[in-house]
């Protein structure tokens, strides 16, 4: 199948130029800097470089030999990446006089050349950098420049290599996707052939010879992601797939009963654990949110070994792990934001290799993808819902009261969402990305009930409207539902007197609290 490879320097928006490149049908993968594959892939038919947070002079920053791709496949630069073309081929690259960030328009642009065919002469595109270049490699000619960027757009004169200083991924490059366009299918020449529906041909294939005879253990968390994994294998090898639910007592009301019947629908063979009297145990007293998701981590694994060793012949162990989970625990920098407790080494003792069929999708393309599958809207379209369940919407230590308290609320919330019709005919949880409802147990507020005082906790109500949960807005919730919403929770869940709405967006907050 043909590729881009994008090439990734720790830019926050790298994710997002894979997006728009899938969003042009066209598969790609996104790789280390250092990772380049060896050797002549047929398949790749051009090369991305992403942005960094380093500057091409700093000691630390990430190096790559430019002589593996340039002059063998089309290569476009995209901030930094444009930045160590010129650099590496003799531009040169400076300490800008102030830092250029923000809205800029293209005052001259080359329509001729082909990465602005289509080009207004005075799109808007968004400018992230400290460093500018005030000079271009020799062999190189402008084609793009704002104001107060000469040098914003260059390109060569003897190979096929574009850069831009601009990050044509983002909302605010208007005509970026044009540019993206121009560069992936014109000039790259895709076929554009990537679809949900090629993924699943192409996936059920790659699983049936990487499995061969094997039998498989999939850990289901009832989520989105995992449905679609276990019935992609299942689609692959059938009954060889065994799937292990693990209830850890912190999942939403109903939520276990409800998810195994869903899965009796899919045709899956579950075996449904209910393991919460370890999970409270285990979690008593802990309120540092990393510790509880690594204790959950930990238990998970415990109980799904216990479990997995029943079935003696297993060889692999699958998980619904996605793209922006591995971005979140690990990136290219090495810095960890949270733990996800499906990323990361398989415990010795298990003696699994690991298979995760969906590690290279966004949210968005695992629902095409079920769609594609036929499974139910309500699974496919359900709310992302972290895997340490309702202990990381908990402030505090975790009991068994407060997850009563919480899933309550949350109950009350969610339902809400999902009857309340907005003014163009779709509900309201149709609409948001994802929302639940958080407990402040650290937190005691005064209320009045009756003629009695009241010192009991705040609930805060989040939903964020976003595409693939890198990033992520408030959603502006009708003032009516959240009167109706927050009145039929502090009436009816006992230990609650006050609810908030969360207003805070991602960055520079995270959708969930912990």
């Amino acid at each position: 199948m043909q590729k881009i490879i994008i090439l990734d320097f720790g830019s926050q928006t790298t994710q997002l130029i894979g997006r728009r490149v899938r969003e042009l049908d066209t598969f790609c993968e996104i790789l280390p800097y250092n990772k380049y594959p060896k050797g002549d892939d047929a398949d790749v038919i051009g090369v991305i470089l992403s942005g960094s947070p380093y500057s091409v002079h700093d000691p630390e920053a990430f190096k790559v030999d430019l002589s593996q791709f340039v002059g063998k496949v089309p290569v476009l630069g995209i901030c930094y990446g444009a930045q160590f073309i010129s650099h590496t081929l003799g531009g040169k690259v400076e300490k800008a006089d102030s830092r250029e960030y923000g809205r800029a328009n293209l005052k001259t642009v080359d329509t001729t050349n082909p990465l602005f065919k289509g080009f207004d002469q005075h799109s808007q595109v968004w400018m992230s950098h400290g460093d500018t270049i005030t000079a271009i490699p020799s062999d190189f000619k402008v084609i793009g420049s704002t104001a107060d960027v000469t040098n914003a757009a260059f390109a060569s004169t003897k190979q096929p290599v574009w850069a831009v200083q601009f990050h044509p991924e983002v909302y605010h490059s208007l005509q970026g996707t044009q540019l993206l366009k121009n560069f992936v299918v014109d000039i790259c020449g895709s076929r554009q052939e990537w679809s949900a529906a090629s993924f699943v041909d192409t996936t059920v294939a790659e699983l049936k010879e990487q499995l061969g005879n094997d039998r498989v253990i999939l850990g289901l968390s009832g989520g989105v992601d995992s449905s679609v994994a276990a019935v992609l294998l299942n689609k692959a090898i059938g009954n060889r797939l065994t799937c292990i639910f693990v209830d850890h007592g912190m999942l939403r009301k109903n939520e276990f009963q409800q998810v195994m019947d869903d899965y009796k629908v899919l045709g899956l063979n579950v075996i449904g654990v209910d393991a919460s009297e370890k999970f409270f145990a285990d979690l008593a007293g802990v309120t540092e949110p990393e510790q509880k998701r690594k204790i959950i981590g930990r238990d998970f694994v415990e109980v799904f070994n216990a479990e997995a060793k029943k079935i003696t012949d297993a060889k692999w162990l699958a998980q619904g792990t996605i793209y922006p989970d591995r971005i979140e625990s690990l990136n290219i920098t090495g810095k960890v934001i949270k733990s996800h407790h499906n990323v990361g080494g398989l415990p010795k003792e298990m003696h699994l290799q690991l298979c995760e069929p969906l590690k290279w999708l966004f949210k968005d393309e695992v629902r095409r993808v079920g769609r594609q599958l036929q499974m139910p809207e309500h699974l496919i379209s359900r709310h992302p819902f972290p895997g340490p369940g309702l202990a990381v919407r908990i402030l505090g230590d975790i009991t068994r009261e407060k997850v009563r308290i919480l899933q309550d609320a949350d109950d009350i919330y969610i339902r809400g969402l999902r009857e309340y019709v907005d003014t163009d005919g779709e509900t309201l949880y149709n609409k948001v990305w994802q929302a639940g409802a958080i407990l402040l147990s650290t937190v005691r507020s005064v209320g009045v009930m009756g003629d009695e005082r009241t010192y009991e906790n705040p609930v805060a109500l989040r939903a964020v409207t976003s595409t693939d949960a890198m990033t992520a807005d408030w959603a502006h919730l009708p003032y009516d539902f959240l009167a109706k919403v927050s009145n039929e929770i502090i009436n009816k869940v006992r230990g609650v007197n006050r609810v908030c709405y969360d207003i805070s967006s991602k960055p520079p907050a995270t959708i969930e609290w912990e």
